[in-house]
């Protein structure tokens, strides 16, 4: 038999959003599994600081600004991306916006800006990218959902729209692109453990609510995204495309 290879070395890897948060320590994980990591976001500075930090690390990395609200802009950094590096491997799709809105308080421009970052620039990303994949005859595209495209919670309406609406893009890009090489997957963490989400679970009586639904015990850590992610875009997940992989700690087992 073979054994599994979950290494990307090699391989070029687009993370959007990866300025901060989860996509940072993605974008780093990606880059210790070997790929060469293409670095998008608004904030160009930070990325900046981030290639620094792992190319001294051993890696390679290159700083792109994009706002993927701005679907002309798309097209034109993969290309560049594509153009740098001389191939576009792996995309994880990792930007978006989170919010608590009860459904009765969601404006119009609340609506709009969560569809126009979670699910619009997310499928213009993946149209991007698939156009460079299908060309080259193989490819990993890699969606960041939520357990709250799966389950209803509370206060989460238009978050928990946009993240289902991934769920359901994911499979009919899987069923149109894994035949000519590309797979399609997404991940759907639950809480994690971020600068963005520091405030909220140091606070002890949300941290109980958000605990008495995890029967594994505690929230997650970008580690356990990351080791979902990199399994998608490694060889070692070849045979899986149009799935939605829970990171939950057993969430939505409920």
């Amino acid at each position: 038999m073979e054994y599994p290879d979950f290494r990307l070395d090699g391989q070029v890897a687009l993370v959007t959003g990866a300025s901060k948060g989860i996509g940072r320590d993605l974008a780093k994980a990606l880059a210790a599994a070997g790929a060469a990591v293409a670095l998008a976001a608004r904030d160009l500075s930070s990325l900046e600081r981030l290639a620094v930090e792992i190319e001294a690390e051993g890696g390679n990395a290159l700083a792109v600004e994009l706002d993927v609200r701005n679907v002309s802009q798309i097209g034109i950094v993969f290309e560049q991306v594509r153009g740098h590096f001389g191939s576009l491997d792996v995309l994880v799709n990792n930007a978006g916006l989170g919010a608590n809105h009860p459904a009765e308080e969601i404006t119009e421009p609340d609506w709009d800006e969560m569809m126009a970052v979670n699910l619009r620039g997310l499928f213009f990303c993946c149209q991007a990218a698939g156009r460079i994949m299908l060309a080259q005859g193989r490819g990993r595209i890699v969606n960041m959902s939520s357990q709250a495209g799966v389950v209803g919670i509370r206060d989460h309406a238009a978050y928990s729209a946009s993240k289902g609406g991934v769920n359901l893009l994911t499979k009919v890009l899987a069923l149109e692109w894994s035949s000519r090489g590309v797979t399609v997957n997404a991940v759907a963490p639950t809480f994690i453990h971020t600068p963005g989400t520091a405030e909220r679970l140091g606070q002890p009586e949300y941290l109980r609510g958000v605990l008495d639904r995890l029967p594994i015990g505690r929230v997650g850590t970008t580690t356990d995204v990351a080791a979902a992610v990199i399994y998608l875009a490694s060889p070692a997940g070849a045979m899986v495309s149009g799935h939605v992989l829970l990171v939950d700690g057993g969430w939505t087992a409920q």
